[in-house]
């Protein structure tokens, strides 16, 4: 019997491996010489560079960045020496939640931080960068990060314009012959779950800008610069990409990967899945163990239980595939059109949200209930 067990992380609670670690030993207490496998998973949002240096043996690179606000923070990033590999959150350099709710607006916010975590990385010697995007406190199509990897912008009269969103509408002309000359030896995979163009109705602007503070005028301001800075880069670098499938992600830092570093946009679980070489343990797979904190109708639209579930049933057909989750909620029944054939709340008595979600009495809840649900599955 093949087991494998891929879990995202209960948010607050238990890590992807802690997590997993519960389940194996519900499944080698009931099937003593199954052959298990335990994988972290992430879906390219928050928590995935702690699922993949956990699950991959890397470290947790910290050193000080330029923040959203321009402050000095403390920046993080994953390495996976092995591999060449940094794993990057671009949220943990311009993330909203560090932003105060009484001082967002994305006039005054920058990707910079994000750049700069780049290049560290470079000077470790990455060459290969898996970065997600989401969460993002900016609209300035990446001006930012661009600036700190070395392209110059400028405005009419020639002189440099800043890294905020207010100077975007600021940039007449872009120089990016002076960009680290390393990046043209690195592939960049983002992690993008969006397919929102950069401009217009459906854009960066409109969508995601009230969230950052803007107000309806101030949306159609965003929206015209970065239109323009659109044209003004594509005619620099020969590139199009404004209409891109997840251009206007992060504030359009999308078009940003995509038109100056050639980067891939791909959704997140698939990079994270490809990461983890996840196939082989998958292949002739009896069953799949799977799940996260919260299951509801997002967790279909591509998170992570879901996406592996469907790589698991494109390499085993046949695999029974069960979900965990900590709570379910309205909406959750749509997963088992998506490769989950069944899922199970963990709780096991009623009790405080604060106590259900203590690392070791989740540890317990699940083991016992993934025990359970296995023991159906023994008496079939």
């Amino acid at each position: 019997m093949k087991v494998t067990i891929a879990i995202d992380s209960f948010k607050g609670s238990m890590s992807s491996l802690e997590a997993g670690a519960a389940a194996e030993r519900a499944v080698k207490r009931l099937f003593p010489e199954a052959l298990t496998a335990v994988y972290a998973l992430a879906d390219g949002g928050e928590g995935t560079v702690d699922a993949l240096v956990e699950g991959l043996h890397g470290e947790i690179v910290t050193l000080e960045v330029r923040g959203p606000l321009e402050e000095r923070i403390s920046g993080r990033y994953g390495w996976l020496p092995q591999t060449k590999t940094a794993v990057i959150e671009m949220a943990d350099a311009a993330g909203l939640p560090m932003v105060p709710r009484e001082k967002r607006n994305p006039l005054h916010t920058t990707t910079y931080g994000l750049g700069e975590l780049i290049l560290d990385a470079l000077d470790r010697g990455a060459r290969d960068f898996l970065i997600g995007i989401g969460g993002s406190a900016t609209n300035e199509a990446g001006l930012g990060m661009l600036t700190a990897l070395g392209a110059k912008f400028h405005d009419a009269n020639g002189a440099e314009v800043g890294v905020t969103g207010a100077d975007v509408a600021r940039v007449a002309s872009i120089d990016a012959g002076g960009m680290d000359a390393r990046l043209k030896e690195v592939r960049f995979r983002i992690a993008c779950d969006v397919t929102n163009p950069l401009c217009g109705d459906n854009g960066a602007s409109a969508v995601y800008g009230p969230q950052k503070g803007a107000t309806p005028a101030l949306v159609e301001e965003l929206d015209k610069a970065l239109n323009d800075f659109a044209d003004i880069a594509e005619e620099a670098l020969g590139k199009s990409g404004k209409n891109l499938a997840g251009a206007g992600a992060a504030g359009g830092l999308g078009f940003a990967f995509h038109t100056f570093l050639d980067g891939e946009l791909t959704p997140g679980i698939e990079l994270v899945l490809d990461m983890l070489c996840i196939e082989e343990a998958l292949k002739d797979v009896d069953i799949l163990i799977t799940g996260e904190g919260r299951m509801d109708h997002q967790s279909a639209m591509g998170k992570a239980p879901v996406g592996v579930a469907k790589r698991a049933k494109e390499i085993s057909p046949k695999a029974l595939t069960l979900a965990f989750c900590g709570a379910a909620l309205e909406g959750a029944r749509a997963v088992n059109e998506h490769g989950i054939d069944a899922y199970f709340p963990i709780l096991q008595q009623v009790m405080t949200l604060e106590e259900a979600m203590k690392r070791e009495v989740a540890e317990v809840n699940l083991e016992a209930t993934v025990e359970q649900v296995l023991r159906v599955y023994k008496a079939k």
